[in-house]
Parts: structure tokens; sequence; C-alpha cells
């Protein structure tokens, strides 16, 4: 059979390969334009409506976005989230840093097991943390205050204290830091050993040997890390929703509970859906500079540093 015949049976077959291709991937596309598309659009278009979605609908244009400024609560929810990333992002990347260092010693007695108790808080139920971490921090019978007591240190009031509130909740953050932990260790992992081994029969001692070889190389993971740790502390909610309901004094009315109550519970739809685009129009702010900033810092085997 000459080339020039079986050229169009080749492409038939290509053909072929490609629309089974479609089909397959044809959910997910089909679920993605319908549930994410789809309903960011429709909730983009709620932002101009005063609608409970159910007998009144007004359109209003951008009053909403207007409103959103003058808003107390609203103002007060910024601020009690901004102060939560502040504290927890750079301490939940350090910490899962730190952990994973320790855990990356083969040597250590049981490692196998280590890692495993420090993964699993990350895998837990929301829920499930929430309602164990009510009772390690009850400043009357909590875990954490009878350990401080049997040490003679008076606990806080963590939960139900307005200066502590934030606090506990970034202490819950850095517990559940499993999944960073797991991300770093597999990129220590990948370094590879001759560097260290280099380093130190030039002279280098850990610090100088951790900052010139396993910073540098960790730093995409770093990099990755962060990004998704800002986007997950600047839409925390479960902690604030099960364990104290935005209080005490809407000292933990983050961002995210504040359009719940909004939408959910007073039925104010386009008012909820101007604060969702406030979030993520924050988030995209944040992860933008930390995009820009990356090529100072993020260093990738194989490039050239400038």
């Amino acid at each position: 059979m000459t080339t020039r015949a079986m050229a169009p049976r080749r492409s038939s077959r290509r053909r072929r390969r490609e629309i089974a291709g479609w089909l397959f991937v044809s959910p997910w596309v089909v679920g993605f334009l319908i549930f994410t598309a789809g309903a960011m659009l429709f909730s983009l278009g709620l932002t101009l409506f005063d609608t409970d979605l159910l007998i009144e609908t007004r359109f209003i244009g951008l009053r909403n976005f207007a409103k959103l400024s003058g808003d107390r609560l609203f103002l007060k929810s910024l601020a009690v989230t901004g102060t939560y990333v502040a504290l927890a992002a750079p301490l939940q990347v350090a910490a899962a840093l730190a952990i994973a260092l320790m855990l990356n010693n083969k040597k250590m007695a049981a490692v196998g097991v280590w890692r495993t108790l420090y993964y699993m808080p990350s895998i837990v139920s929301g829920i499930a943390v929430s309602l164990l971490w009510m009772w390690v921090l009850n400043p009357d019978f909590g875990l954490l205050n009878y350990l401080l007591g049997v040490i003679g240190i008076q606990g806080p009031r963590w939960i139900y204290s307005e200066q502590w509130a934030i606090p506990s909740f970034v202490m819950i953050g850095v517990w559940a830091a499993g999944s960073n932990m797991l991300l770093y260790l597999a990129g220590l992992q990948g370094i590879p050993t001759p560097l260290y081994e280099a380093a130190s029969i030039d002279g280098a001692n850990w610090l100088q040997r951790f900052a010139r070889i396993t910073l540098p190389m960790l730093s995409p993971t770093i990099f990755f890390n962060l990004v998704m740790t800002l986007i997950g502390a600047f839409q925390v909610f479960t902690q604030s929703f099960v364990i104290t309901a935005g209080g005490p004094n809407n000292a933990t009315l983050t961002i995210v509970l504040f359009l719940y109550r909004k939408g959910f519970e007073q039925l104010h739809f386009g008012y909820a859906s101007a604060v969702a685009w406030v979030l993520f129009v924050i988030i995209m702010a944040f992860t933008l500079v930390v995009f820009r900033s990356s090529g100072a810092w993020v260093f990738y085997e194989g490039e050239l540093r400038k």
C-alpha cells in the first residue's frame, strides 16, 4: 500500500482518537461550565440585583458594592480575616517546613508512624476537628488549660475571649498543616544528596547547607504551599461557624461567615454575591503579588540566576 493511500486512514484514526478523548473529558468540561464557570457568571449577575431568589428581584446596579463600604460588619469581617491570614499563613508554612525537616531524618525511630500522625489532622473532617478543639480550648474543663494548670499557668479563655479567639484559630490551622508537610517532605527527598556531601567537604555547617541548598531547592514547593495556604486562609469558615458562630462580639466574624449569613440566613443573595466577588478580587490580588515576587526568590533547577 502506498504512503498516499495510508495518509487518509491515519488521519481518520487520529480523528477517532481525538473524538474519544473529548468524550472522556466531556463530563468534567460540562460540569465545569455549568457548576463552576456558569455559577461564577450567575453570581456576578446577581451583584446587580436586590433579590432573595424566591419572590423579590429588583435591579439596583452597583449599589450592593457601594453599600459594602459603609457596612460596619463587613469591614469588621475584613479586619478579622486579614488578622487571621497575617498570623496563620506564615506560621502554617514555617511549621510545616520545620516538621518536614524533622521527619526527613530516616534514622529517626518509627519515622513512618510520626509522618502518619502529623498528616492525619489534615484529612479529618473540618466539623470533627472543630468539635475536638472546642473541648481542647474550653477554659473551664479543656485539655489545654488543664495542662497549663499543671505547670502553674492560668490559661486564658481562648475561644471565649475577644483577644484570644483568632490566635486559637491560628493554633488549629497550624495543627492541621499536614498537607503542606507532606509536600515539603517530597521536595526534601528530591534534593540530590551529593549537593550536601560537597558542601560538607567544603566546610559548610548545617545552617549554611540549609540556607544555600535546602531553601533554594525547596523554593518551588514553598511557593506552591504559600499560594495555597493564602487562598485557604482567606476562605476560613468552618471554625468560626462551628466553634464560635462569629463571636465573641464578632471577634471571629470572617468574610465567608459574613457572606453565609447574608446569603443563606438573611436571603440577600445579591449582596452576598457582591461580598463573594470582593473576596475573589482580594485573593486574586494577593496571589498575583506572590507570583510577581516569585522571580526574586523561587529557584527552578536548571535555570540561571539573573
